[in-house]
């Protein structure tokens, strides 16, 4: 579990979504742990157990993670509801959304390749030039999304 969440933290892309949302590192590592450790372990798993796959030495204090996992929650259900409030005011049919809807998909198209690469446990050099190329793009077209500026209305 650990070895994963460096991993993943430690993703080039998961770090650039990481510093433009609004989980903390911290916080999403939580999350990540009390969401996923139940199907890694086979078993329902306490919040006292969780909390030792924390990345820290040692994990984090039950209350510690409980802390962090409710920090991390209210964040997840608060991006959700802002998603459900621009889709009801009809923000998503702006123009201005589009390069976001745009990099989504590319995200998602990202994940196929990957897990199927993966799956398939092809280490090809073409296939791992492919992931590496859309990789970069990826990266590059987040950074530049992530500019408060690039929001504003395009219509």
């Amino acid at each position: 579990m650990q070895k994963w969440l460096k991993q993943s933290i430690n993703d080039p892309l998961v770090k650039i979504l990481i510093k433009n949302n609004t989980l903390t590192e911290k916080q999403l590592e939580t999350f990540l742990i009390d969401v996923l450790s139940d199907n890694l372990a086979g078993k329902a798993l306490k919040n006292e157990e969780k909390a030792r796959f924390r990345l820290l030495d040692g994990g984090v204090s039950r209350g510690a993670f409980n802390r962090t996992l409710k920090q991390a929650r209210n964040n997840v259900i608060k991006s959700i509801y802002t998603l459900l409030l621009l889709g009801y005011l009809g923000v998503f049919e702006s123009t201005s959304l589009v390069p976001y809807i745009e990099i989504s998909n590319k995200l998602q198209n990202y994940i196929t390749t990957y897990r199927d690469v993966r799956k398939r446990n092809e280490r090809k050099g073409e296939q791992l030039r492919m992931l590496n190329i859309l990789s970069k793009e990826l990266e590059i077209n987040l950074e530049q999304l992530s500019k408060t500026k690039n929001i504003k209305n395009r219509t």
